[in-house]
């Protein structure tokens, strides 16, 4: 392997899609990325092109390979993290979309996850997959386009329609597309879906049978480090290379954040927050509010499982405050604008525009900015956003010590947020715990890129990843126990305020 220099990664999220290449250190060697279109078809729909994000894909890998001056016989091998429960549904014989991706955020599903849940089906769901029924999942956005969209169910009984998560998707046209392609993806990407068993780590026969999803159109499920085919000569890598590893985002940070012994918690920063908590081989089951789910396979080693706290709005209130209310022209003024006072001025912002994930799982609330009077300013409700983010996870991080005994010490953060240290600090303030970010905060692709080098040796053990990471920057927090508790108190109030807004039957 000697003259294989370097691993790629192809992030896809929820706002972007980037390429990055590592070199065996861990460092960042050259990235590039596009944003792609976010479609808002109507109130809580929220969609992306399938098409247009393959197109993206191709072009990020081509220009930073360009930059980094490298061709594929330079990469030992390839990986892909994606954007979880984001649902494509495509024509395996032409390879277009029967419809747009409905993205994890879209909450159209809602009427499902709840009907599930009154009819006592919810327990099924929860004990098999570990899962709570609620729109978030892929299960239900499934069995939405087979509802509604005209030839989709017959022709996935005919098994011509494919179903995947954006990974599964990009691995099929990397591979071949309506060529040969390979329609697969990885056991975490599955355990997002509510259709995956985790003891068996397989599609459930009577999971399938609640959302009358075929088994057809189902990917097989891989492993998340394994050499699962090669890129095309023809394609955008521009020759063959291992495509060896595959990870949901949020587990591809645990690994990039090397949480590989139990009791290892990481956050990641981005659209939402994902606080995940390595529980090693065994199943945990949450009691409160948190999802079980897979947090990664090495090849042929058991799955490592892990507890997760999902919420869904956190960066993405930021880019609120800039795209729907204009008070911000980029993302990065609210570090200096929250800074220009020294508190929130009694204001407090609940984002909970898709609802509320982790702890809560409530599909029926709503955003609210409470606690504004004449003294207030765009200042105030930039630092409650920064604010929001925090106190979601610190929701998250209380569910995670009940449910494990967990002792927490210290929190591992990572993602674009973290660039905002004012954002950390208050973060460290509210937990009462150090916060520590790595030298290479975006972690989800270096976990991707991880994976990959496993595979095929370029990395020989988790070891080696581990001796890779290294600290950044850490903050301490400087509040009182009075201080937080009484913050966190108004908080919660303001949580209320967000319930049994929407009707949902």
């Amino acid at each position: 392997m000697a003259e294989k220099k370097y691993v790629g990664a192809i992030d896809q999220g929820t706002t972007s899609t980037r390429f990055m290449i590592f070199d065996h250190d861990g460092h960042e060697v050259a990235k590039h990325q596009l944003e792609h279109e976010q479609i808002l078809p109507q109130a809580g729909w929220v969609e992306h092109d399938a098409s247009e994000i393959w197109e993206c894909t191709q072009e990020v890998i081509t220009a930073a390979m360009s930059k980094a001056g490298i061709t594929a016989a330079d990469l030992a091998a390839v990986g892909v993290t994606n954007q979880r429960e984001t649902t494509v549904v495509w024509d395996k014989r032409t390879g277009q979309p029967y419809y747009n991706a409905i993205v994890w955020q879209d909450t159209r599903t809602d009427k499902i996850a709840s009907a599930l849940d009154a009819s006592g089906k919810g327990d099924l769901i929860r004990d098999k997959a570990g899962l709570p029924p609620a729109p978030y999942f892929s299960g239900g956005k499934i069995q939405w386009i087979l509802e509604n969209v005209d030839g989709v169910r017959a022709d996935a009984e005919a098994g011509h329609a494919l179903f995947s998560n954006t990974d599964g998707w990009l691995l099929w046209w990397l591979t071949g597309g309506p060529d040969g392609g390979q329609h697969i993806t990885d056991v975490t990407n599955a355990s997002r879906t509510m259709l995956m068993n985790l003891e068996t780590l397989d599609w459930d026969d009577e999971l399938l049978a609640l959302f009358d999803v075929p088994r057809a159109m189902l990917p097989a499920i891989k492993s998340s480090s394994e050499v699962y085919g090669h890129t095309l000569e023809d394609g955008p890598f521009g020759g063959e290379v291992p495509l060896a590893g595959d990870l949901g985002d949020q587990h591809a940070a645990l690994v990039g954040q090397v949480c590989f012994k139990p009791g290892e918690l990481k956050n990641t920063y981005g659209t939402g927050n994902f606080l995940v908590l390595n529980t090693g081989t065994e199943i945990v089951k949450s009691k409160n509010g948190l999802i079980t789910t897979v947090g990664y396979k090495f090849g042929d080693a058991p799955a490592v499982y892990a507890l997760e706290g999902s919420i869904a709005v956190t960066g993405s209130a930021i880019q609120w405050l800039r795209d729907q209310l204009g008070i911000i022209k980029a993302a990065a003024e609210t570090e200096a604008l929250a800074g220009s006072v020294e508190d929130n001025g009694g204001v407090y912002f609940v984002p909970a525009f898709s609802g509320l994930f982790a702890p809560y799982w409530r599909s029926d609330a709503r955003g609210v900015i409470v606690g504004l009077s004449r003294f207030n300013t765009v200042a105030h409700i930039a630092r409650a956003a920064l604010e929001a983010i925090c106190y979601q996870s610190r929701d998250v991080v209380d569910a995670m010590v009940a449910d494990a005994d967990l002792n927490l010490q210290t929190l591992r953060v990572d993602g674009g947020v973290t660039q905002n240290e004012l954002c950390m600090q208050i973060q460290a303030d509210i937990l009462g715990v150090a916060v520590s970010r790595p030298v290479v905060a975006e972690t989800t692709a270096l976990g991707a890129a991880y994976a990959a080098g496993l595979a095929v040796g370029f990395w020989a053990n988790t070891d080696e990843l581990v001796a890779n990471w290294n600290e950044s920057k850490r903050w301490e927090p400087t509040s009182t126990q009075e201080q937080r508790d009484a913050g966190h108190a108004q908080w919660k109030k303001a949580v209320d305020r967000t319930l049994d807004w929407v009707e949902i039957d």
